[in-house]
């Protein structure tokens, strides 16, 4: 899976298009990511005790992951997402990171 915790994404298809936020979870085996502020829900709750009054929360739903794009950070627009091998110079191991493929910035 290409996206990652505490990526910065865009939703591009579904009821929350073009709304941006930071991945909260994900979850690659169904292929589906938690967005924060995006696909909203209700959930009425009982009274307990981190929450005394109960009363109607609101929280974001998993969607899946095919419906976002990261962020280019460079071009603050949507891209996609390639890997390129880079060889690390104090170990001289080779490392994989994701870039944009768009300008070709290294994304976190």
């Amino acid at each position: 899976m290409k996206i990652h915790k505490n990526d910065n994404v865009v939703v591009v298809s579904g009821n929350s298009k073009g709304k941006t936020g930071k991945v909260l979870k994900v979850f690659p085996k169904l292929n589906r990511v938690i967005i924060e502020g995006v696909n909203l829900r209700k959930r009425h709750t009982k009274p307990n005790q981190r929450n005394p009054q109960g009363g109607i929360v609101e929280k974001e739903a998993p969607i899946n992951a095919s419906n976002v794009m990261i962020m280019d950070p460079k071009a603050n627009k949507p891209a996609r997402v390639g890997k390129q091998i880079i060889i690390d110079e104090k170990t001289g191991k080779q490392k994989r990171i994701r870039v944009s493929r768009h300008s070709g910035e290294m994304l976190s």
